[in-house]
């Protein structure tokens, strides 16, 4: 695990460093929707921004002001205070307001902080709707990321690499889903954490070396006898984005529950399903990266994200699901709502959670509140049990 845990929680880990002695490039992206295998077919390795290690919000609150979502205000803290010095080129797209937000607010703070703007700092649109125009809309859209890269690296990003990238990446996918099937049995030999470290890690390591770590970790898991599981209760971790470790450790420290699954942007969400290898590479890209997509920015996809969340749940015999949102963000709070109280009218017990992203000023407040509600599961699980059978005429 160390390797995916250094990556996940440090801005430049070491294998960002390596790739630096190398001479190659290194581009961010703020968001899911940027194919990373276009970076992989021009050798440039993608990184996925985020807000971690930020330690104040001086730089950020004098561009964004208090009443935005504290996420991309942290990345934009760590850029003015040169922690993403290293990197070659920056992708801003607009996953949400304060996503888009974010490519002023970079650029205009670059007025006022030499060289914290990369070179390269392209803004990626993306549609809110996935049918007809919007597909077509979001291919030309790659389109042009493409012709960017190759005019501004130097590179040529031909159809026979994106096919061949496709394939590596799909190599990892199915060591994910591997690891992924081990959580929903009755006994589970890892940790929440663990999983999503190694999630996390595979946004910022370059891809063969990645699959390759990932693969030798899935092959010690099967071995493992171990359970993680016996009287903890089994819950799913929802909700804004997050790549927190100590967030997931804050629930699991409990020593009352584990995680058994989560449906985050930084998680098996984003790394799980396999990419079409055949036909036109854009076109598989795009129907990966934005038809198949459940954030909730997407219009008219309420019903589908809930089944997902709900097969997810059945798959990893969940007990409860843990909501959170990060303060002021719309799209999550008001959805965590209808899961809510979807889920609670067939009997999933819910905890819906508002906090801040970043240091855990009140992780006190959280724990509490998260011991009450698997104190709730229990209750339930109590009541079950002692409810007669019921007898058919």
């Amino acid at each position: 695990m160390k390797i995916f845990n250094d990556a996940a929680t440090q801005v430049q880990c070491e294998s960002i460093t390596q790739w630096k002695k190398e001479g190659k490039p290194v581009v961010g992206y703020t968001c899911s929707y940027a194919p990373a295998e276009i970076f992989y077919a021009a050798d440039i390795l993608p990184v996925r921004l985020r807000g971690i290690e930020t330690e104040g919000m001086e730089v950020a609150d004098t561009y964004f002001g208090p009443f935005i979502c504290s996420f991309p205000k942290c990345i934009l803290q760590l850029a003015g205070k040169g922690k993403f010095s290293f990197l070659d080129g920056a992708i801003i797209t607009p996953g949400c307001d304060g996503m888009r937000r974010l490519d002023e607010c970079w650029r205009k703070a670059g007025e006022d902080f030499d060289g914290i703007v990369p070179d390269y700092f392209y803004y990626f649109d993306v549609p809110h709707k996935s049918e007809n125009h919007g597909m077509a809309w979001y291919i030309e859209e790659v389109k042009e990321l493409i012709k960017s890269l190759e005019n501004h690296f130097n590179v040529s990003i031909t159809n026979e690499k994106l096919k061949t990238a496709i394939k590596v990446f799909n190599k990892g996918r199915r060591i994910l889903k591997e690891i992924e099937d081990l959580r929903g049995k009755d006994d589970v030999v890892v940790s929440g954490t663990d999983v999503f470290a190694a999630t996390v890690a595979g946004t910022v390591i370059p891809r063969d070396e990645y699959t390759k770590e990932l693969k030798k970790w899935a092959t010690a898991l099967k071995k493992r006898k171990t359970s993680l599981s016996k009287e903890k209760k089994r819950v799913m971790l929802v909700g804004s984005v997050s790549d927190e470790i100590d967030l997931f450790q804050l629930i699991e420290n409990t020593d009352k529950a584990i995680i058994v699954g989560e449906n985050l942007c930084f998680g098996i969400r984003y790394q799980g399903n396999e990419i079409s290898e055949d036909g036109d590479p854009l076109e598989s890209l795009a129907a990966h990266y934005l038809g198949a997509s459940v954030c909730p920015r997407m219009f008219g996809k309420y019903k589908e994200r809930l089944k997902i969340l709900k097969d997810r749940i059945d798959h990893t015999k969940a007990e409860g699901v843990i909501m959170q949102n990060i303060r002021f963000c719309d799209l999550h709070g008001a959805e965590n709502a209808l899961f809510e109280r979807d889920l609670e009218a067939i009997g999933i017990p819910c905890l819906r959670v508002e906090r801040e992203y970043g240091p855990h000023i009140d992780a006190g407040r959280m724990k509490l509140r998260i011991n009450a509600f698997l104190e709730r599961i229990d209750a339930k699980s109590d009541q079950k049990s002692t409810e007669p059978l019921s007898v058919s005429a």
